[in-house]
């Protein structure tokens, strides 16, 4: 992912992406990741089909509206911990999580209920996340009847 504060230029990225995977040109491993996350939402196809209109586009949950490139966002950053098992042994509990939940997709959602919260505690708090506090949530999750 482009690690920017520029929102267009993370935004042109899908774009991008989702434009070279329907041309069937070759991607690097990083943008496989976000074109994956794009087939799984084929709710968000048409909004790529039309980059001009979705670029300046707002997204207020407070008006029922879900940001597309935020919801994508956090798939992509569930998987590269997955990839890169950071937090450590978060691709432990992954395995785990799939096998009692079985649909990789829904338990990446259940999952990015912790993930948005503490990444809102440490913008919140000028901290870096609290991967512990992270880690317990995402077992509570994993252990949960």
């Amino acid at each position: 992912m482009i690690y920017s504060q520029d929102r267009n230029k993370i935004r042109q990225q899908y774009f991008d992406v989702w434009k070279k995977a329907n041309e069937g040109v070759a991607l690097e491993p990083m943008e496989t990741i976000i074109a994956d996350v794009i087939k799984d939402h084929p709710e968000y196809h048409e909004i790529l089909r039309n980059p001009e209109a979705a670029i300046e586009s707002e997204y207020y949950p407070e008006h029922g509206k879900t940001n597309p490139f935020l919801h994508m966002g956090m798939h992509i950053t569930l998987r590269e911990q997955v990839a890169t098992d950071r937090p450590a042994g978060i691709r432990d509990l992954t395995r785990k999580m799939i096998l009692r939940y079985r649909d990789s997709h829904e338990m990446e959602h259940l999952m990015m209920e912790p993930l948005g919260k503490v990444l809102w505690e440490a913008q919140r708090s000028n901290t870096l996340p609290d991967e512990k506090v992270y880690m317990e949530a995402l077992r509570a999750l994993a252990t949960q009847d």
